[in-house]
C-alpha cells in the first residue's frame, strides 16, 4: 500500500507560489510560514497553532456546522456573518418585533436571546492518524472493502483517543483518502444572540450585489458563548456564565490598504481542486445550467410574493437567501471557468501529467486514468443531472413536494418494520412543524407550477386544493392511528398520490444508478491524486476543503473583471448612499445611517482620509464555510470579516486563478461604527481590545502581546 509514501512530496514547491491553497494549521512550520512572511506576515506558525499554549486557533469556532465565527472579547463575545446568524435572527422575529427589518441589540446580558440547537465548536488539537487509518488496507481490496477497513481502524482510534469528558473526537480524510487527521474538539451549545443590524445594512444589496464588487454590505452579527461555572460546555441554563476563551482576537483600528497581508482562518466547506477537465466541462456546461433554471423559476415567484407582503417576507427571508445564493454562484462559476479558459488549461496540465508518466515509467500504473475518466463521465453525466434536478425540486425549492418526500421516507420505514411507526411519526411531525413555521400556500403553489415542468413531470395544480399537507393541523391528522391507518391516510392524500411514483422512481432507479456510476469515479479520483503527487512532485498540492479548520493567506488587492475596468480594493459608505433607493427592499438605507453619513459622524472608525470604509478585497482562497471567518492582519489582529467572493472568481472551488479570485470582507471599522454610532451599543465596544498596530510600528503593547518561546511543537500523543 503506497498511499502515504508519496504524500509528503508536496512540500517541495517553490516559495514564489504565493497565492491559493487551504492549509492545515498544524502543518504550517517551514514552507507555509516562510511564504506567509514573504507576503508581509509577522506571525510564526506557533502563533497560529499551538497545542500547549493559547494561539489564534483557539479563537476560531465552527458556527453551527456551516459557517465560521471568532471570539472577540474575554467574555465570549463572538462575531460572525449576518447571513450565518440569519436563521436565529428570523426565529426571534415577528410582526411585532421585526428584528430582520429593525435589527436587534441586547443592552445587557439579561437581554441576550438563547437559540435552541445553535452551537459553536472549537478545535483543541489536530493529529495525523494516516498510518492508523490505512493499516491493513491493500491495493487488492475493492473500494467497499477499503472503506470498511478504514472505518474499522478510525473507529478504534476514536474510541481509545485520550480526551476530557466534555471533549469529542472525529477523523477526516484528506487528499482524496490518501491522508487522515483526527480532531479533538469542544462544542458549546448555549449560544445567545447579542446583536444584529437591520437587513438594510446586514444584507444591503441583497441579490443584486450578491457575489459582486464593489460591495457595501455590513454582513455581521454578534453572539455570545455561555459555559458552566467551570468554563466548560453546557446545555442552556440561566445559571450559565459568559465563556472565558483561551484566546480572543484584538481588533485593529488602522484598517487595510492595498498590499497588506491578510490571513483568513476558518472552516471552508467543500472544494474540488483536482477534478479532471472532463468533470469541469460536465459541471459548467451540463450540470449547472439545469439547476440554475430551476432555482431561477422558483425565485421569480418567491421574490414577487416577498415584495407584496411583510408577513411573507419574514417567513421566506432565510429560504430565499439560501436559494438565491447558490443560483447566482453557479452562474458566476460558469462565467469564471469560461473567462479563464480553465478547461483548456486543465487539459494542458493533463498533457504535462501524461508526459511525466512516460518519463518516469509510470504509464502501466497510471496511464489509464484520464481515458477512464472520459468514459466514466460520459455514462455518469445524465444520471448526475437527473438526480440533482430531483433534489432541487423536491428538497430545495418546493415545500409541498418536500413534505411528501419526508412522508414517503416514513412510509417505507414502517413497511420495512412496523416498530418504526412511533419514531417515524415523531420524525415527520418535526419535519412538518419546521416547514409550516414559515409556510405560505399561495407562494408554494406558484413555485410548484414553475419548477415541476423543468423536471419533466406533468403539473396538477388541483393537488393544492385536495391535500392535507398544506395545513399543519390536517397534516398531523394523517399520522393518527396504527401503521395501517397511517399508510392508508398518506396514500389517500392527493398530493402524496401525485408525488409518490416520482419519489419512488428517485429511490429505486435514479439514486441507485447515481451511486453505482459515482463509485468508480470516486475511486479513480483517489488514484488520480496519488498519481499526481508521484508523477509531478514539484507541483503545488493542498488538500481540498472538507469543513475542517484551514488557513488561507494572501494580500489586499483590487482586480480587473474585464477589459478597461479595475476595482479598487476598498469600498466606502459613500457607495451605500450612491446606491440608495428609498423603500427598495435591496437598497433602502435607515434614516439614522443617512444622518450619520451626512454629519460625517464616524467617531474613531474613519480612515486617514476621513472616509468610512465598508468592505475590502483580498486574494485569500475561500469557499462556502468561510462565511464569518476572520481576516487577520500581519500582527494577529482582526481587520475584516469574510463573507463572499467576487462573481468571476467563484470558480475557485474547482480552479483558483490569482488574477480574478478575490474574497470580500467587511472592514471591522464599519462593524464597530455600526455597533457604536448606529446601534448605541457602546458597552460591546468596551468589551473589545482595540489596537493600532501600524501606529505602534507593527508592535502590540507589551502588556497585551503573547509571550512564547519558539520551540518545536509536541504532539499530545
Amino acid at each position: 500500500m503506497r498511499f502515504l509514501k508519496i504524500l509528503f512530496l508536496f512540500i517541495v514547491f517553490q516559495v514564489s507560489a504565493q497565492q491559493g491553497g487551504m492549509w492545515i494549521p498544524s502543518l504550517l512550520e517551514g514552507m507555509n510560514e516562510d511564504e506567509m512572511q514573504s507576503l508581509g506576515s509577522k506571525l510564526t506558525a506557533q502563533d497560529i497553532y499551538d497545542v500547549n499554549n493559547s494561539s489564534l486557533k483557539d479563537a476560531i469556532g465552527h458556527f453551527n456546522g456551516g459557517c465560521t465565527s471568532e471570539v472577540i472579547s474575554d467574555q465570549g463575545l463572538v462575531l460572525t456573518n449576518h447571513h450565518c446568524g440569519f436563521g436565529q435572527i428570523q426565529s426571534h422575529s415577528s410582526l411585532e418585533n421585526d428584528y430582520l427589518k429593525d435589527g436587534f441589540w441586547a443592552m445587557n446580558l439579561e437581554e441576550e436571546l438563547p437559540n435552541n440547537g445553535l452551537y459553536i465548536e472549537f478545535i483543541v488539537s489536530i493529529h495525523d492518524v494516516t498510518e492508523v487509518a490505512l493499516k491493513d488496507v491493500t491495493d487488492a481490496m475493492t473500494e467497499t472493502e477499503k472503506q470498511s477497513q478504514i472505518s474499522k481502524n478510525t473507529n478504534a482510534a476514536l474510541k481509545d483517543w485520550p480526551r476530557e469528558s466534555w471533549q469529542d473526537v472525529k477523523t477526516k480524510a484528506f487528499y482524496e483518502g490518501n491522508q487522515y487527521f483526527l480532531f479533538v474538539t469542544e462544542r458549546f451549545d448555549d449560544i445567545r444572540l447579542v446583536g444584529a443590524p437591520p437587513t438594510s445594512i446586514g444584507k444591503f444589496g441583497s441579490d443584486t450585489d450578491n457575489w459582486v464588487f464593489p460591495r457595501h454590505t455590513g454582513d455581521f452579527s454578534l453572539f455570545r458563548i455561555y459555559a458552566d461555572a467551570n468554563n466548560r460546555p453546557a446545555a442552556y441554563s440561566k445559571d450559565n456564565v459568559p465563556y472565558k476563551p483561551k484566546h480572543f482576537l484584538p481588533i485593529s483600528l488602522d484598517g487595510v490598504e492595498e498590499g497588506d497581508f491578510t490571513m483568513v482562518f476558518g472552516f471552508p466547506g467543500t472544494t474540488s481542486e483536482y477534478l479532471p477537465a472532463v468533470a469541469i466541462e460536465h459541471i459548467t456546461e451540463e450540470f449547472n445550467p439545469t439547476n440554475i433554471a430551476i432555482r431561477e423559476a422558483a425565485l421569480k415567484v418567491i421574490d414577487q410574493k416577498m415584495k407584496e407582503s411583510d408577513d411573507v417576507r419574514i417567513k421566506y427571508a432565510s429560504k430565499q437567501a439560501r436559494i438565491a445564493n447558490a443560483w447566482k454562484k453557479w452562474i458566476g462559476e460558469n462565467l469564471g471557468i469560461e473567462r479563464t479558459n480553465a478547461v483548456e488549461k486543465r487539459r494542458e496540465f493533463e498533457a504535462t501529467f501524461t508526459k511525466a508518466l512516460k518519463e518516469k515509467g509510470l504509464e502501466d500504473k497510471y496511464g489509464n486514468i484520464l481515458p477512464e475518466f472520459d468514459k466514466l463521465y460520459e455514462e455518469f453525466a445524465p444520471i448526475n443531472i437527473k438526480r440533482r434536478n430531483f433534489i432541487e425540486v423536491f428538497l430545495v425549492t418546493n415545500e409541498l413536494m418536500q413534505m411528501t418526500y419526508r412522508a414517503y421516507q416514513v412510509e417505507q420505514a414502517i413497511l420495512d418494520n412496523p416498530e418504526n411507526l412511533e419514531r417515524g411519526k415523531e420524525y415527520l411531525t418535526g419535519q412538518l412543524k419546521g416547514i409550516h413555521k414559515n409556510y405560505d400556500v399561495d407562494l408554494d403553489k406558484g413555485v410548484y407550477l414553475n419548477v415541476m415542468p423543468l423536471y419533466g413531470k406533468p403539473v396538477d395544480a388541483s393537488i393544492y386544493d385536495n391535500t392535507a399537507f398544506t395545513n399543519l393541523d390536517s397534516a398531523l391528522k394523517l399520522l393518527e392511528g396504527d401503521a395501517d391507518a397511517v399508510i392508508k391516510n398518506l396514500n389517500n392524500d392527493a398530493a402524496y398520490a401525485y408525488a409518490k411514483p416520482i419519489i419512488a422512481e428517485f429511490f429505486n432507479s435514479i439514486d441507485a444508478e447515481y451511486k453505482e456510476r459515482n463509485a468508480p469515479i470516486t475511486a479513480l479520483q483517489t488514484k488520480y491524486m496519488t498519481a499526481l503527487m508521484e508523477a509531478l512532485p514539484n507541483e503545488r498540492y493542498f488538500p481540498d476543503a472538507n469543513s475542517t479548520l484551514r488557513v488561507t493567506y494572501g494580500q489586499v488587492r483590487g482586480y480587473s473583471p474585464r477589459d478597461a475596468v479595475y476595482y479598487l480594493p476598498v469600498s466606502h459608505l459613500v457607495g451605500v448612499m450612491e446606491k440608495y433607493v428609498p423603500n427598495d427592499y435591496e437598497f433602502d438605507v435607515p434614516q439614522k445611517l443617512i444622518d450619520l453619513y451626512e454629519a460625517k459622524d464616524y467617531g474613531q472608525y474613519a480612515d486617514k482620509n476621513g472616509k468610512m470604509p465598508v468592505c475590502f478585497l483580498g486574494t485569500n482562497h475561500t469557499t462556502g464555510g468561510n462565511s464569518g471567518s476572520p481576516a487577520i492582519d500581519a500582527e494577529g489582529n482582526l481587520v475584516g470579516l469574510n463573507f463572499d467572493r467576487v462573481w468571476e472568481g467563484t470558480m475557485s472551488d474547482m480552479y483558483y486563478d490569482a488574477e480574478i479570485s478575490r474574497n470580500i470582507m467587511v472592514d471591522l471599522r464599519y462593524v464597530l461604527f455600526i455597533v457604536d454610532k448606529y446601534a448605541g451599543a457602546k458597552h460591546l465596544i468596551d468589551e473589545m481590545e482595540l489596537v493600532h498596530p501600524k501606529q505602534d510600528s507593527g508592535k502590540m503593547k507589551k502588556s497585551k502581546k503573547r509571550k512564547r518561546k519558539k520551540k518545536k511543537k509536541k504532539s499530545n500523543k
